[in-house]
């Protein structure tokens, strides 16, 4: 009665059951460790120091920027230079637009510095003139993945979406370096912008669709399971109807 398991056919579909079981696992169990490393990275983030509470430092110092320099506190000297808006942004449920103006270090590179938070209509304030010296919440370049940033384009002069030194090359001849701090005291008439966690540090809806993926994989698993042995009774149950003849 089981002798059509060893036809060509069922040789193919058996091989197929045999291969797609421990891929389906080997995901599930892949994408379980990445939550459980977000989960590990949460915690981690949890247990250190607030980045704020930490003395500033200089911007060289904690470049590049990872888990454990972003949201630190850094110090840059320079001249402020030309200034963006960087529109669409929400800020307490409302929206409006980052200032970003670029500052001119002395070591001759461009830092992206975001003053502040404006409501949309408002002007935004001359940056001050002559030598500064800035403090704050070091950030890693923004990429298309990240909130509120705009990727369609057709900004008007003076606009940005994107806040990168791949999105400010093509704008500005100074080198720009590949990160940006958000001042904790703004100027008059901005709001100041708070720090973001760094990437793969939150419990948020990504960590979570790991989870979810968890389970799919171990649910296409169970399928191929089902399946196959709905196939096998199927197949049994016409062997049976053709030995009555039916």
């Amino acid at each position: 009665m089981y002798r059509f398991l060893m036809t060509p056919r069922w040789w193919g579909i058996n091989v197929f059951v045999l291969l797609a079981i421990p891929f389906c696992v080997f995901m599930g169990t892949w994408q379980l460790g990445k939550f459980e490393d977000r989960v590990e990275s949460h915690r981690e983030a949890e247990e250190r120091p607030a980045a704020s509470s930490l003395k500033a430092e200089a911007l060289d110092s904690l470049l590049p920027v990872d888990k454990e320099t972003s949201g630190r506190s850094a110090r840059a000297r320079g001249r402020f230079g030309e200034q963006f808006l960087v529109p669409d942004r929400e800020l307490d449920g409302r929206t409006g637009s980052y200032v970003l103006t670029l500052l001119k270090t002395d070591g001759g590179r461009s830092l992206p510095v975001v003053r502040g938070w404006l409501p949309t209509g408002a002007k935004a304030p001359a940056p001050p003139s002559g030598e500064v010296t800035v403090v704050g919440a070091l950030q890693a370049s923004e990429n298309p993945g990240t909130k509120g940033v705009r990727t369609a384009g057709g900004l008007p002069e003076g606009q940005l979406g994107m806040i990168s030194a791949a999105s400010l090359v093509n704008v500005v001849t100074d080198d720009v370096y590949d990160a940006w701090i958000t001042l904790a005291d703004s100027p008059a008439g901005l709001t100041p912008v708070p720090a973001a966690a760094a990437a793969g540090t939150g419990l948020d809806a990504k960590a979570f669709q790991n989870l979810g993926y968890t389970a799919e994989w171990f649910v296409f698993a169970g399928f191929v399971v089902f399946m196959w042995f709905r196939l096998v009774r199927r197949e049994v149950e016409a062997s049976r109807d053709e030995a009555l003849g039916l």
